[in-house]
C-alpha cells in the first residue's frame, strides 16, 4: 500500500490561523466604538456602573475579590471583555443587595467627609504642613462624632467615614465639625469640609462597613460643595426639618446612585 506523504505545512497553517484569530479577537476587544458601547451598556444595567474602583470593591466577598483582581489586571488595557466582566459583577452585586444578601440588619446613618482642594494645597505646602493640618482636622472633626454616639469607621486621608444610629446625631456632628474647622489656621489654606449622609443597612465586616448604601453615601459626599452637607431623601425623612433650611438638588445624576435617590442641601437655621 502506497503511503500518503504527510503535509508538514498543516501544523504551521494551524498556528497561522490561530494567530490570526487571536489578533482578530484582540483588535475586536480594543475597538473604540465597542468599548464605548460596553460602557454605555453598564450605565443602563442595575447596580453601580462604577463597580471596579477601590471604593466599590473594598469588601472581602468573592465577587469583590474577583472585581479587584479584574480591575487591577486590566487597568492598563481596558477593553470590551473587561467591561463585560465588570458588568456581570455589577449586576450580581445589585441583585444580591435587592435580595438582602450582604446587608446589615439595622438602619444606620452613614457619613463621609473630606476637605475641599486639600490635595492641591498640599502639593504646594509640602508634607510637614499637610500632616500638621491633618492632625488639626482630626482633632476638630472626630470629637463631635464621638460625643454624639457615632463611630469613626476609618480615616480617609483628609476625610473620614462615620456611622450613627440616628441621622439627627450625624447632622449635629457634621455641623459642629464644620464650625470647629473655622478655628484652624493653615498658611494659604481655608479649611472647608464637604459631607454627605445617607441612611441604609450597611454590612459590617470587622471594623469596616460595606455595601451599596455605603457607596451611595460616598457618592453623595463627592457632590457636595465646600461647607455643604448633602443628604439623601432617606436621611432627610428622619431629620427634624423644623430647624433646617432645606434645598433640593434639582440636578443630581451620579454614577453608582440609583435614579430614584434625591438629595438635599441642608443647613441649620440662624
Amino acid at each position: 500500500m502506497e503511503e500518503r506523504p504527510t503535509d508538514s505545512s498543516s501544523p504551521k497553517r494551524a498556528r497561522r490561523i490561530g494567530a490570526r484569530l487571536a489578533d482578530g479577537a484582540r483588535n475586536l476587544d480594543k475597538h473604540p466604538r465597542l468599548v464605548v458601547a460596553a460602557k454605555i451598556a453598564r450605565e443602563l444595567l442595575p447596580g453601580d456602573s462604577r463597580y471596579g474602583d477601590p471604593l466599590s470593591t473594598a469588601g472581602s466577598t468573592q465577587p469583590d475579590v474577583v472585581g479587584r483582581r479584574l480591575a487591577d489586571v486590566t487597568a492598563e488595557r481596558p477593553g470590551v471583555l473587561r467591561e463585560a466582566g465588570l458588568s456581570a459583577l455589577q449586576v450580581w452585586q445589585a441583585l444580591s443587595e435587592a435580595q438582602g444578601r450582604g446587608r446589615g440588619k439595622v438602619d444606620l446613618a452613614i457619613v463621609f467627609t473630606d476637605l475641599v482642594e486639600f490635595s492641591t494645597w498640599a502639593l504646594e505646602a509640602g508634607d510637614d504642613l499637610a500632616v500638621e493640618l491633618l492632625r488639626d482636622v482630626g482633632e476638630a472633626i472626630e470629637p463631635p462624632v464621638k460625643r454624639r454616639g457615632g463611630e469613626v469607621v476609618k480615616r480617609l486621608g483628609d476625610g473620614m467615614m462615620a456611622v450613627f444610629a440616628e441621622p439627627q446625631a450625624g447632622l449635629e456632628a457634621v455641623m459642629d465639625a464644620m464650625n470647629r474647622l473655622r478655628q484652624i489656621d493653615a498658611p494659604g489654606y481655608d479649611a472647608k469640609m464637604r459631607a454627605g449622609m445617607h441612611v441604609g443597612r450597611a454590612r459590617q465586616l470587622g471594623g469596616d462597613y460595606l455595601g451599596v448604601d455605603v457607596n451611595i453615601a460616598a457618592r453623595v459626599a463627592e457632590e457636595a460643595g465646600g461647607g455643604e452637607l448633602l443628604v439623601s431623601d432617606r436621611a432627610l425623612a428622619k431629620l427634624d426639618q423644623d430647624a433646617l433650611d432645606v434645598r433640593k438638588r434639582r440636578f443630581f445624576k451620579v454614577k453608582g446612585v440609583p435614579k430614584d435617590v434625591t438629595t438635599y442641601s441642608i443647613a441649620l437655621r440662624g
